[in-house]
């Protein structure tokens, strides 16, 4: 069920119109109506397999011009790491005794967690309430590390997490729809360039099935995925 912005928005539109990856950003912006700066998300969906564990798209990425969206950051650590970790910007740092406030049921009043290798023995015991929430720190993600600082600034400047959902898509945000449409399509172009080169050696056939962009609120705009091969080429 959708509102009457929301139809006055898609009014004319074609669901099945491919469109060039400016002329689909241009549309989102176009169509953005919420009183707020929207945020722009891309989802692609993907020829993979996400039962079986080698099919599975999972990484990291900086977008060049940010997302426009101030994130919290968690950081399990201690010593010399855990100062680190606070002057590089962390919102909570901490380590077993943080460990222990969640497992309390503290709020998880962050978006991004990072931890050190020497101690994901006790951050692993959060698995039940961090795992269901996307929040565990990961090696394949980048966030279990020992360069804490450098870590947290980069998320902070714009790096994002992306991962395949059961269905095999993933939905990534890329900006805000307040950015200029080059900000938008470089942030996009970087996105896209490191899904393909994620590609599993056993994803058969197509591999990028579809790619549509859209605002929070606003109508979707498909991207022919025949171009984007194209498209990361002139990066």
């Amino acid at each position: 069920m959708t509102g009457k912005k929301y139809e006055a928005a898609a009014a004319g539109r074609d669901p099945e119109a491919m469109h060039e990856a400016r002329e689909a950003i241009e549309q989102v912006k176009a169509k953005s109506f919420a009183k707020f700066d929207e945020s722009v998300d891309a989802a692609f969906r993907l020829g993979i397999d996400p039962k079986h564990a080698d099919q599975l798209v999972r990484g990291t990425v900086s977008l060049p011009s940010g997302t426009g969206k101030s994130i919290r950051i968690a950081v399990f650590a201690t010593g010399d790491k855990a100062k680190e970790a606070e002057a590089a910007g962390a919102d909570i740092v901490g380590g077993k005794e943080l460990v222990e406030e969640i497992s309390s049921g503290k709020s998880l009043d962050f978006d991004l967690t990072i931890a050190t290798p020497d101690i994901m023995s006790e951050v692993g015991k959060l698995g039940k309430v961090l795992g269901p929430r996307n929040l565990m720190p990961n090696p394949k993600a980048g966030t279990v590390t020992f360069d804490v600082g450098k870590t947290v600034e980069e998320f902070k400047a714009g790096k994002v997490e992306y991962r395949n959902d059961k269905n095999g898509n993933v939905h990534t945000v890329i900006g805000k729809v307040s950015f200029e449409a080059d900000q938008l399509l470089a942030n996009l172009v970087a996105l896209t360039d490191e899904i393909l080169r994620a590609r599993p050696a056993a994803s058969k056939g197509r591999y990028v099935r579809s790619l549509k962009l859209s605002s929070t609120m606003g109508p979707s705009f498909a991207i022919d995925p025949g171009t984007l091969e194209d498209l990361v080429a002139v990066r």
